[in-house]
């Protein structure tokens, strides 16, 4: 029995500090069932630990734990409160949207949390005996939500209880599903929009009448249901979490490790996933990646996915807003051209009988007048050939000030390099969709094979090309600030793109320079496959191209530590510093003799 309680209090004490790592705050308190709390304030409330069939309810406080963690992370309480609508159903829609929307930033990052949540969810949903309307107008919500945003899979049991309000919810929010995905980040317009749409659905005034149909089918449903089984299925219903959201949104990779250590100290039972099958596709250096389907990816040119007018609007927007950096930059960049100039400048051939006079000669001629004019004569310095590659991350997380400063980087960069006779070209890569596109539809009808590999549409974007003059390509850096163009990360299959367009060109010396904030993200394919998909492949397509070429790869990670993946790679904390980060790696490698190894 003593054996028993060690192990629980072990438990909570496991949680507790997952819990403080999860919500980035060590002042939080954590409470299981009954027990007595110092402060309201930073506390965060969890159901006693009880048996349920003989075991103890480890996955559900588990699952609650990290849910509630996210939303203290992730969730402002003034604002939460400054978008809520009227109505009590209304109310508990919105709290379950801002909940689902705290749960889909944090399960990106650690994939832990998303087996706990979906598994909880899954078997209450399952144990469910839903009798009024409200009840099934929440839970579709729920379900609807989780199914689009985390990518949960529903049950036929499930779409059986909720078939007809789902559809309902399909018809009103289908077209607003992915400006909402867009807006995940954003917690004021996601809050802003989603309140808008449960105001127009009426719920609350509704509710009445179809209170009315409940009533009559659940009295034909009680008629033919034993006492014992309503009961078992109110103290179900019982368990459902009312969850606090507080505030804080901090900086989320560096806690990840130590997050996932303590989810492992607290694991009951262990799950694996079996090895990736040796077949299909492959990526540079990488034979066991493959992506399921490529007909839907896209490589296309800044200016085919905007019009004009909308592309000069955002380049006028770009300016605007980073005026002060663009011209510190500006200074940098200058800075950098007249280094490149002076190597590029020319040397002296002297003591030549014609070309210009040699003025240093002169006092000669003046002390004996019987000496020769000399001369001298330029001569050319050879400059390799070099095209500049700046590969931009445009995912989602990238969204404001980061890729507004990415933007207007490699915008002045480009200016400048073209100056001193370097090529410069400057792509970037997302995906066409959120969840997997047309790839993961393809998928879902031909059964759902298992690990498919890759599982969504790739857009991979020329903002300039090497050959097109800044002049003509200026107006595409504006289409970053383009609202829903950043999606997901697919970083492995965007530096293979990069690298073979730069291996066909002629230059002597090729430079990739690769501008991200994290780790390779989508959620579609890494619920499909083995967690470490995306990373292992972008490691590896890494070491190849740094081992077996002669491109020169380098690396700038904002807030992310990327020199896990790259030999050469720095680390800003403060994306105000990129612009002086960028030009002084490439003030390194053009200036100094031997390539400097970047710490």
């Amino acid at each position: 029995m003593d054996n028993k309680k060690e192990k629980i209090e072990d438990f909570k004490t496991a949680i507790s500090s997952t819990v403080r790592s999860l919500s980035n705050s060590q002042k939080i308190e954590v409470s299981f069932g009954s027990e007595n709390s110092k402060s309201e304030k930073n506390l965060i409330k969890l159901p006693d630990l009880s048996p349920i069939n003989n075991k103890i309810n480890y996955s559900q406080i588990r699952a609650i734990a990290d849910s509630k963690s996210l939303r203290h992370r992730f969730s402002n309480q003034k604002t939460f409160k400054q978008f809520e609508p009227e109505g009590n159903i209304s109310k508990q829609l919105y709290k379950i949207s801002e909940k689902i929307r705290c749960e889909k930033i944090g399960t990106s990052y650690f994939k832990g949390v998303k087996n706990n949540i979906e598994k909880f969810y899954q078997e209450r949903i399952t144990g469910l005996d839903l009798k009024s309307s409200e009840d099934k107008i929440v839970e579709s919500f729920e379900n609807y939500l989780r199914t689009k945003f985390l990518n949960f899979e529903s049950n036929d049991q499930i779409d059986k209880k909720l078939k007809t309000y789902k559809k309902d919810l399909n018809e009103k929010f289908k077209d607003k599903i992915n400006q909402l995905n867009d807006l995940t980040l954003d917690q004021e317009k996601f809050n802003s929009l989603i309140s808008e749409l449960i105001a127009n659905m009426n719920l609350d005034e509704n509710l009445d009448e179809e209170e009315k149909k409940d009533d009559e089918q659940n009295n034909d449903d009680k008629q033919n249901k034993p006492d014992n089984q309503d009961k078992q299925a109110k103290e179900k219903e019982d368990k459902k979490e009312e969850m606090s959201i507080d505030s804080g949104m901090p900086d989320l990779e560096n806690q990840a490790k130590e997050s996932d250590q303590a989810e492992e100290e607290i694991e009951i039972e262990e799950s694996s996933q079996p090895d990736i099958r040796k077949k299909g596709g492959s990526s540079l250096g990488d034979l066991n990646y493959k992506a399921y389907t490529t007909e839907f990816d896209e490589i296309i040119k800044a200016e085919d996915l905007e019009n004009t007018e909308e592309l000069t609007r955002l380049r006028k927007n770009l300016d605007q807003q980073l005026l002060q950096l663009k011209n510190f930059i500006s200074k940098l960049a200058n800075k950098l051209q007249r280094k490149l100039l002076a190597k590029q400048n020319r040397s002296w051939n002297f003591d030549l009988e014609e070309g210009l006079l040699d003025t240093s000669k002169l006092p000669r001629i003046i002390m004996d007048p019987f000496n020769s004019l000399s001369f001298k004569k330029e001569k050319d310095i050879e400059f390799k050939d070099t095209l500049v590659t700046i590969l931009i991350d445009n995912s989602g997380s990238m969204r404001g000030k980061p890729i507004s400063v990415a933007a207007i980087c490699a915008d002045i960069l480009s200016r400048t390099l073209e100056r001193c006779a370097v090529k410069v070209e400057i792509l970037g890569f997302t995906t066409k969709h959120w969840k997997g596109g047309s790839s993961r539809e393809k998928w879902m009808k031909n059964d759902k094979p298992t690990l498919p590999g890759r599982l969504n549409d790739l857009r991979h974007i020329i903002y300039k090309s090497a050959d097109t003059p800044w002049r003509q390509a200026k107006n595409n850096m504006g289409l970053m600030l383009k609202e829903g163009l950043l999606k997901e990360n697919i970083d492995g299959e965007a530096l293979k793109w990069a690298f073979n367009k730069m291996n066909r060109r002629k230059e002597d010396r090729k430079i990739l320079m690769v501008i991200s904030d994290g780790a390779p993200v989508d959620d579609s394919t890494l619920s499909t496959n083995t967690s470490d998909y995306l990373e292992s492949n972008l490691k590896k397509t890494v070491k190849w191209i740094e081992n077996k070429t002669t491109i020169e790869l380098l690396a700038i990670g904002i807030g992310h530590d990327v020199t896990r993946y790259y030999n050469q790679a720095v680390k800003i904390t403060d994306v105000q510093d990129l612009g002086d980060v960028m030009i002084n790696q490439l003030t390194d490698l053009f200036v100094e003799k031997n390539k400097k190894t970047i710490h």
